[in-house]
């Protein structure tokens, strides 16, 4: 009658001297990169999640896009971020495509869009990561054409620019390269995806993977950019009736800079208003710092007057009696 051995006991040796081989083998073909030749600003903390987040749903269809021209890019490795409308507390306000350096190397931005769901218009936020994602099929133009980024790459750290639809024109640029951007779609103002007369674009493979990646938020020099549109009155589709004064600027939230385009048919004179806005909020801010600065130079004097030595004659005068009492003493 044979005994059964128990299985794995005998292999157990093996196994693990199989598996502190592998490991040494795995630990020797780490490789560590060399240092980068384009330092970005520190990158905010990751996020993972499924897709855009949703952050607003309103029931009026937003403007079409404005016609606007591309600013020149300011600095060589910024990656432009299209313009688009969004949801305040004064309904539609246009915020100006700008250029914006990225939070790291490597990553490209997904803009935000509109899309019609269960009657409602909901907006999917911006997200910059290692690939475009889906932004609803809307065509932003320089390079967003509804799919993908037609507009640069990186080439190792590097951010390479295509001239055909980007414009590099005032800045040294050596990473660049022409590639013509052919739409197979109807080109089209729309702003938003579905309902009636949205397009009609759905995730491809490559747009649902990259959903699905880690995902990084938008800088605060982003962040402070939406703000300042929000604040600008010009900027609001009821004054601008669609066609916004400040359209782009060359740099976020300069909005009365060198750089600054309007878009096509926009009138002047709310151009003016804009920037005089502009002007006005930098002036508020400066002489609210003023105003702070001299405050606590008042302080300062203050407490340096209080901490000062008493007069040589101040102790007498302090204890100096009064007259009636003097008085008195001379009448004893």
């Amino acid at each position: 009658m044979f005994r059964r051995r128990p299985v794995g006991l005998s292999i157990l040796p093996a196994m693990i001297i199989g598996s502190t081989v592998l490991l040494a083998s795995c630990a020797a073909q780490v490789r560590v990169a060399g240092p980068a030749v384009y330092v970005p600003p520190p990158p905010p903390a990751a996020v993972i999640d499924e897709g855009p987040a949703v952050v607003v749903r309103v029931r009026v269809a937003p403007p079409p896009l404005p016609v606007y021209e591309q600013p020149a890019c300011p600095i060589v490795g910024w990656i432009w971020i299209p313009g688009y409308w969004a949801w305040g507390s004064d309904g539609y306000y246009w915020v100006p495509g700008t250029w914006v350096a990225p939070p790291r190397i490597g990553v490209l931005w997904t803009p935000g869009y509109w899309g019609f769901v269960g009657g409602a218009y909901v907006w999917h936020a911006g997200y910059w990561g290692p690939h475009v994602g889906f932004y609803g099929g809307v065509n932003y133009g320089f390079g967003y054409t509804g799919v993908g980024f037609a507009g640069g790459r990186w080439v190792g750290s590097s951010f390479a620019y295509n001239r055909s639809v980007t414009n590099v024109t005032n800045i040294h640029v050596t990473n660049v390269y022409n590639e013509t951007v052919i739409n197979n779609v109807n080109v089209t103002r729309v702003s938003y995806n579905g309902g009636a007369d949205g397009t009609r674009a759905v995730p491809n493979a490559v747009e649902r993977m990259a959903q699905r990646e880690a995902h990084l938020q938008p800088t605060p020099i982003q962040r402070r950019h939406i703000e300042e549109a929000e604040r600008n009155p010009a900027l609001s589709a009821k004054a601008n009736r669609g066609r916004p004064p400040i359209a782009a600027t060359a740099r976020p939230a300069a909005f009365n800079a060198a750089g600054v385009v309007r878009a096509r048919g926009a009138n002047p004179a709310l151009e003016d208003a804009a920037r005089r806005r502009g002007e006005r909020n930098g002036q508020l801010n400066a002489r609210a710092a003023s105003r702070a600065d001299f405050a606590n130079r008042q302080g300062e004097a203050r407490l340096h007057a209080n901490s000062r030595p008493l007069h040589p004659n101040a102790a007498h005068r302090q204890h100096k009696k009064p007259r009636e009492e003097r008085e008195h003493e001379k009448q004893r």
